[in-house]
This record gives C-alpha cells, sequence and structure tokens, in this order.
C-alpha cells in the first residue's frame, strides 16, 4: 500500500491506516471523534432559527402535500412535485410531532449535518488532515448550510449519491459485501430524494471515463485503460450472489419508497395484498417513465431555457458564497490532473463537480441556487485536499529550525480571509434577510413573515369542511367548483396561490375561492364573508368597501418581487 501522494499499483490514491502530516496529524481514533463533533455543530447551526423563515413555494407544495398524505393516506409519486424520500418521512413527522415550518425543516437540516459523516467513507483514500478538512468544509460552506435548512430534496440527494460513492469505492477497495449492500440502499435513496440523480448518473459516468481513459490514451495508447478493465472483469468475477443481493437490495428499497399509498385520487397501494404486484411495477418501472414522460419527453419546448444566463447566474452565484471551496477544488482537480503521481479518488470527484457546473444549469427548469449544492459538495473534497496541502506548507516554514517568516504569514493570512469570509457570506445568507440583496433567496422566497396568516386561519378554523374560512378572491386564484384541492392534480390557480396554501392547511382551516368582486358579491349578499379574505392588490379598494370597517387589511409579499397579496381579517371573527 502507498504512501500518501505516491501512486499505488494500478494507479489508487489509498493511504495508510495512520497517516502523518508535518504539525497537521491525527490519530485516527481521534479523527472519528472530530468528525462527529463537527456534524454535531453542523446541526446546531443548521437548528438555530430554523423556522424563522417563511416557506419558499417549493418548500409550501412539499409540505402542503404532505399534508393531504397525513390526512388521507394516499400518496403517488409525481415528478413534478420532488421525491417521496420528503413526504414519507414529514408525514411520520407531522404525526409524532405536529406540524409546524421548524418540523417540516427537520429532516434536511438532520441530513445535512450528516454529511460531515460521509467524509469517514473516504479514509482509505485521504489522510487524515484531509479528511476532517472535507468534513469541515460539508458542515459550515454557507450555500449547503443555507439548503440544509430548506424543505428541498437537494441536500438529501448529496448525502446519499456521495454515501453512495464512498460505500462502493470501499467495497471495490475492501472487497466488501456490507459495503456493496450500503452503496445499493444509498443509490436508492439518492433516487427517492431528487429526480436530479440523473445529473449524478451523467456526471459519474463521465468522470469515471476521464480517469481511466485520459492519462491511458495519452501516455501508453490505452494500454493501462485495457488493463482497468481486465481489473474489473477480474474483481466481478464470482460475486454473482453478492451482486443479486445488492441488487434486490436496491428494488426493495426503491419499491418501498416509490410504491403508491391507495387513497382518494390513488388506485394502487402498496399495502393491499391484491395488488402488491401493481405497486411493485409502479414503485419501479412506472414511477421510471413517470419521470421520463415529465422531466424528458414533456419537457420540450416549455422547459427548455436559455443556457448562457443560467450559467451566469450560477458563476455569479458562486463566486459570491463559495469562491474559496471552487478556486482551491478546482485548482487542486487540474494540480492532480497534471501530477507525477496520480489520485484517481481526487481527480474523479473534481471532474464531477466541475462537470456539474456546466449540467445542472443545463437541466434546471428555473435559476436557483439550489442547483449549485451539487458542484459546491463534490468540489469541497478536492478543496479539502488542497487546503491541507497549503496547511501543510504553512505548518512546515513554522516548525523548521530556520522558521519561514514570510510563508506563516502568508498562510494565516489566507486562512483569516476564508474564514472572514465564509462568515460573513453566512450571516448576510444564511441567517439574514429573505430580500432581493441575499444571493441564496430564490425568486419565489417571500419576504415577509407570514405566519399572521396562519394564525388568523387557525383562530378561525371551526373543523367544519362544509364552511370555508380562507377565501381567494380573483381570477388568478379561483379553481372552479368541479376541480378539487384535495388530491392532484390542480390546477395553475392553486399554484398562483403558493406558499399560501401550505399555511391555510397547517392550520385547519378550510378554502373557498370566487373568481371576482361581482361574484364575491353574488356570493355574500346575504351573508357574511369568511374571516380570512385573500385578494390581489387591484382588488384591495373594492374589497375594503364591501366588508367595512370589521376587517384589517394587511399586504404581503409572498415573492422577492411582483408577487403581492392583500389579506383581509376580521379579529371579532376568529
Amino acid at each position: 500500500m502507498s504512501r500518501e501522494g505516491d501512486a499505488a499499483p494500478g494507479g489508487s490514491d489509498r493511504t495508510p491506516v495512520s497517516a502523518s502530516l508535518a504539525g497537521l496529524s491525527f490519530r485516527r481514533d481521534r479523527v472519528l471523534g472530530v468528525v462527529v463533533a463537527l456534524a454535531f455543530a453542523g446541526l446546531l447551526v443548521r437548528l438555530v432559527g430554523l423556522g424563522a423563515r417563511p416557506f419558499h413555494w417549493d418548500e409550501a407544495r412539499v409540505g402542503y402535500w404532505t399534508l393531504r398524505y397525513l390526512d388521507t393516506g394516499a400518496y403517488q409519486y409525481r415528478p413534478i412535485a420532488g421525491g417521496p424520500l420528503l413526504p414519507l418521512v414529514g408525514r411520520t413527522l407531522f404525526a409524532l410531532v405536529g406540524v409546524s415550518e421548524w418540523v417540516a425543516r427537520l429532516p434536511i437540516a438532520v441530513l445535512g449535518a450528516a454529511l460531515p459523516l460521509v467524509a469517514l467513507l473516504f479514509r482509505d483514500r485521504l489522510d487524515d488532515a484531509e479528511t476532517v478538512l472535507f468534513a469541515a468544509l460539508l458542515a459550515f460552506q454557507p450555500l449547503v448550510l443555507y439548503y440544509s435548512r430548506f424543505l428541498r430534496g437537494d441536500v438529501p440527494l448529496a448525502l446519499f449519491g456521495f454515501a453512495f460513492v464512498g460505500f462502493a469505492l470501499r467495497a471495490w477497495d475492501r472487497d466488501s459485501r456490507r459495503d456493496a449492500y450500503a452503496a445499493a440502499v444509498a443509490l436508492s435513496l439518492a433516487a427517492s430524494a431528487s429526480g436530479f440523480v440523473a445529473g449524478y448518473l451523467c456526471c459519474w459516468l463521465a468522470a469515471w471515463v476521464l480517469v481511466v481513459e485520459q492519462h491511458s490514451v495519452a501516455a501508453d495508447g490505452g494500454a493501462s485503460a485495457r488493463a482497468a478493465a481486465a481489473a474489473l472483469r477480474a474483481r466481478l468475477a464470482g460475486t454473482t450472489t453478492e451482486a443479486a443481493r445488492a441488487a434486490l437490495l436496491f428494488v426493495g428499497t426503491t419499491v418501498f419508497l416509490f410504491a403508491p399509498r391507495a387513497g382518494p385520487g390513488v388506485d394502487v397501494g402498496l399495502y393491499d395484498p391484491t395488488e402488491f404486484h401493481l405497486a411493485i411495477y409502479e414503485g419501479t418501472v412506472g414511477a421510471l417513465w413517470r419521470f421520463v414522460g415529465v422531466r424528458v419527453v414533456n419537457r420540450y419546448p416549455d422547459g427548455t431555457h436559455s443556457l448562457l444566463p443560467y450559467l451566469g447566474d450560477a458563476a455569479g452565484t458562486l463566486t459570491a458564497v463559495a469562491l474559496p471551496v471552487v478556486a482551491v477544488g478546482v485548482g487542486t482537480t487540474l494540480w492532480v490532473r497534471y501530477a507525477s503521481a496520480r489520485r484517481p479518488l481526487i481527480e474523479g470527484v473534481g471532474y464531477w463537480g466541475l462537470l456539474a457546473v456546466v449540467l445542472f444549469p443545463t437541466i434546471a427548469e428555473v435559476s436557483a441556487p439550489w442547483t449549485l449544492v451539487h458542484v459546491v459538495v463534490p468540489l469541497s473534497l478536492p478543496a479539502a485536499v488542497g487546503f491541507a496541502a497549503f496547511l501543510r506548507r504553512g505548518a512546515a516554514a513554522a516548525s523548521g529550525p530556520d522558521v519561514d517568516t514570510g510563508t506563516v504569514v502568508a498562510v494565516a493570512l489566507v486562512v483569516l480571509s476564508v474564514v472572514a469570509q465564509v462568515g460573513t457570506v453566512t450571516a448576510g445568507t444564511v441567517y439574514g434577510p429573505s430580500d432581493r440583496d441575499n444571493r441564496l433567496a430564490q425568486f419565489a422566497q417571500p419576504s415577509d413573515d407570514l405566519e399572521p396568516i396562519e394564525a388568523a386561519a387557525r383562530a378561525a378554523a371551526d373543523g367544519d369542511s362544509s364552511t370555508a374560512e380562507v377565501l381567494y378572491v380573483g381570477a388568478a386564484y379561483h379553481v372552479p367548483p368541479d376541480r378539487t384541492t384535495r388530491f392532484p392534480p390542480v390546477g395553475d390557480a392553486w399554484g398562483n396561490r403558493l406558499p399560501l396554501p401550505w399555511y391555510v392547511e397547517a392550520a385547519g382551516a378550510d378554502a373557498t375561492s370566487t373568481a371576482n368582486v361581482s361574484t364575491f358579491d353574488s356570493a355574500y349578499a346575504n351573508a357574511s364573508a369568511p374571516p380570512v379574505v385573500i385578494a390581489a392588490p387591484t382588488h384591495h379598494t373594492e374589497l375594503a368597501e364591501r366588508l367595512g370597517s370589521d376587517y384589517e387589511a394587511t399586504t404581503y409579499r409572498l415573492g422577492l418581487w411582483n408577487r403581492e397579496v392583500v389579506v383581509f381579517t376580521a379579529p371579532e371573527k376568529r
């Protein structure tokens, strides 16, 4: 087995059980403790103010359908609404703990805090300092931290995707069946977190080809690539039983996660023995075809977009909130690529991150910062290697017989500047206001606190579904009587209400709608209007005249710009 920095047979970058860096060495038993401590600290910073920010539209969509799943027991995988992992976990938490934004985001915070633990899977190929620095970047990088406090599947996908790579690599290095089985489960969990797993598969394949092929073509006419293929065939020989077990674990986990649960609007259910064969189909082949139909076949032309503006947005956001990781990660990848001693892991993961910079803004339907989680997480590994080498140099300069003051000062200044940049970005974006100056707040993030709307709806809720406590006024929000919002599909008008459906449903209130002020007059000419009335600002004056002084009007910003509603509440009717 090779020492760190020396190429092992076959191009391996495995390290000995106890690796030492001048001035930066850790005993193996201490590495585990440090990484666990980083994960715990990461959890704490994720839990602070976890429910303070109002729900983004995407969060509200996931939260609403999770509440409907809790109420009816019916669920079916719909690619447009994200993977099944969050509704399945969220329903259980809501049933056990209660309903709130804090509880809804808790699984993401916990899974985000678990990211540093993934670094432990790579200890065979990283030295101790690189492992700890990798864990630290995953724990506290601002972009990853922000979206570890956000009800989307991007951080869970990053966690399980990297866990799959780690377990698969350990299965190869150690000839471990347990790691192979864990990799199978991790891949299924990654798929259930987000449809962006398709982008991961593309990045992994392309990165593997680059690692295996590029040096081979340049240096030996393809001989080493043929040798790698032969080694792969030899390793896989005689593993049919283990491969079958891993495949069975993958299929079983996938069926459990993707199979529908019967109820209103869903005919086939996982827990009905007479339909179990249909549930297996719907949880595997059916789910795959649903994804392809929504995200590939029916994406064109509405799902296409100009590429350069999206890449420009991505570059601007990465520069503003993740510059140290991106710059050092890219630089280390290039340095390792041209170094005489190969480190395939660093190269491959670096290529993964570089490919993701282009791929995820391309396949995303909106230009959003959350796509860059899939860039920053893989680039954190080569960045950790680069930071470790940099710190090693500073430690060597400080500990030698002749202290190199200039190098020590330079290293200290760079470290301080990186820490200051991360702290400033974290304070201003992760815990800062949700406004247009926040680089991590996407357009659909409400700028105002929406808790008063939920409080008013909760106070008015009477548990009688025949009477509505919330009324939407206006064509943009009107759902015709022959349509339902109790189970999907729902129309565009329901989407225009986001994120308010979450707050109304969480309050236990019932909602109705009317197309305009004229129909409002017809419906409520001889009856009192509901205690909460929501409308576009254009109807403010007309509704204020009709509702009278018993109602208080407040304007709320449901987005970062150009998305306002006026909400009338009647305090005495609550």
